[in-house]
Order: C-alpha cells, then sequence, then structure tokens
C-alpha cells in the first residue's frame, strides 16, 4: 500500500497543525525569495556599485593627469620579496617639463628596479601631488560584482535566518501543541483521572 505524501502539510486530515501549515507556506515564500529576491538584489547592488565605481573613475580621470617624467632621485636597492610577485613602490624625486612651461620637479612613487636617469609615467592632481592612476574597466567591474556577490549572499542568509526563526517558532508551537493533546489524551490510555 502506497501513501502520498505531496502537499500532505496543506491537506486537511486530523494529524496537521496550524504550525505545520506556517511553516509550509514559509518553506514555499523562502523558495520564492531564494530563487526571485537573492538574485534581484545582487544584481541591482552590482548595478549600483557599477554606476557608482563609473562616476568615481570619472572624477579621478578629469582631476588627474599623466606625466612622463625623469628619475632625478636615488632610488633605494630592491629588497627581496618573500613571494616574489609583489612589485615595490617608492617615493623618489623625478623632473619634467610640461609644454611651453618651466621644468618641474617633484616626488612621485615609481617601481622597484627603476633607476636615476630612467622615464617613467607617473600621474599627479591638480595640487600636485603624486596619486595612483584612476582606475581600470577591470576594477570596476571587480568591484560591481564582488557587491553584486556579497548583497545576494547576504540577502540569503537573511532569508535563510528569518527561515530558522519561524521553524524554531513553529517547531515550540508544535511542542505545545501536543503536550496539550496529550493532557486530554493521557488519562484515557493510562486510566487516570484529571486532577
Amino acid at each position: 500500500m502506497r501513501t502520498r505524501i505531496r502537499g500532505w502539510r496543506w491537506r486537511s486530515n486530523p494529524l496537521r497543525r496550524r504550525s505545520d501549515v506556517v511553516e509550509a507556506w514559509t518553506a514555499l515564500a523562502v523558495a520564492v525569495l531564494l530563487l526571485v529576491a537573492v538574485p534581484l538584489a545582487g544584481a541591482l547592488a552590482g548595478r549600483w556599485a557599477h554606476d557608482d565605481a563609473r562616476a568615481v573613475v570619472a572624477e579621478q580621470r578629469a582631476e588627474r593627469h599623466r606625466v612622463r617624467a625623469e628619475v632625478v632621485g636615488r632610488v633605494p636597492d630592491p629588497m627581496p620579496s618573500a613571494d616574489g610577485v609583489r612589485v615595490r613602490m617608492y617615493s623618489v624625486a623625478v623632473r619634467w617639463t610640461p609644454p611651453g612651461e618651466q621644468a618641474r620637479t617633484a616626488t612621485a612613487r615609481v617601481p622597484e628596479g627603476t633607476r636615476r636617469g630612467d622615464v617613467v609615467t607617473v600621474w599627479f592632481d591638480a595640487r600636485g601631488r603624486s596619486v595612483a592612476p584612476p582606475a581600470t574597466g577591470t576594477v570596476v567591474w571587480q568591484h560591481a560584482v564582488t557587491m553584486g556577490v556579497c548583497a545576494a549572499g547576504g540577502t540569503a542568509a537573511l532569508v535563510l535566518l528569518g527561515h530558522g526563526v519561524v521553524r524554531r517558532v513553529a517547531m515550540r508551537h508544535r511542542l505545545t501543541e501536543w503536550d496539550r493533546a496529550w493532557e486530554r489524551t493521557e488519562p484515557e490510555w493510562t486510566r487516570r483521572r484529571p486532577a
């Protein structure tokens, strides 16, 4: 003999409790939220982060300018690196001549291995301070994807945490209902009189 289990929480039967129905509807809501709300939250957060990062990059490109400069200061000797991949940057004096102006000298960050007399590309802001180059399109996309994944993960965690709380409350109510039912049934089974 085969019994059907599908949809048992929604069917009317004497063993179904109110907490079973609440838990079943909660499971359905969680499934819909995980399939719709989580990807939507990730996409919206990623889109917002992408637009915001593009605005920051546009602002950086507007206020920073690139200069080809000659290294005139002493560059420290390269230090051994544990990972061998990271390129250290050092602050040294560089000189360049803007078109139609006198030569300028400033301190800029150059990669290790640069020698005096080498021509390097450095970036300066409007105040003449050495700054990092503007972020690239790859950095913008990495930021957008990271924010989208974090938002989706946070939303999924929040949904699952809410589901866990509802299940715990439903279990507590179910146990209370079972205790009440046992109080009514126990005297018939044990032949004791209720107090």
